[in-house]
């Protein structure tokens, strides 16, 4: 089955840190362009972090938002087909379901809280 599961979400007390995962199965996840994005309550989706990985030279290139550049950090594993979004000093605006990306496929979301 072609799909993509986020997990790893949950309440955490601003400041702290939470870490992402996204399990790929159904396809080659090596060789697809990644994607973070997140959607807060009211708010349209928007886009976070993207990482491809180049197969032939292992090399990985990396794209973020401006909004989250040394905050969060993307990687991922290709043996283990999993895709993670490392986030640190999360504050209450960071609140949103937070999902993940490969082409037109679209896991179905972690909730991520940010609240004291």
């Amino acid at each position: 089955q072609v799909q993509l599961v986020e997990s790893g979400g949950g309440l955490v007390q601003p400041g702290g840190s939470l870490r992402l995962s996204c399990a790929a199965s159904g396809f080659t996840f090596s060789r697809y362009y990644m994607r973070w994005y997140r959607q807060a309550p009211g708010k349209e989706r928007e886009f976070l972090e993207g990482l491809s990985s180049d197969e032939i030279t292992n090399a990985d290139s990396t794209y973020y938002s401006d909004s989250v550049q040394g905050q969060f950090t993307i990687s991922r594993n290709n043996a283990k087909d999993t895709l993670y979004l490392q986030m640190n000093s999360l504050k209450p605006e960071d609140t949103a379901v937070y999902y993940c990306n490969a082409g037109a496929l679209w896991g179905q979301g972690t909730q991520v809280t940010v609240s004291s």
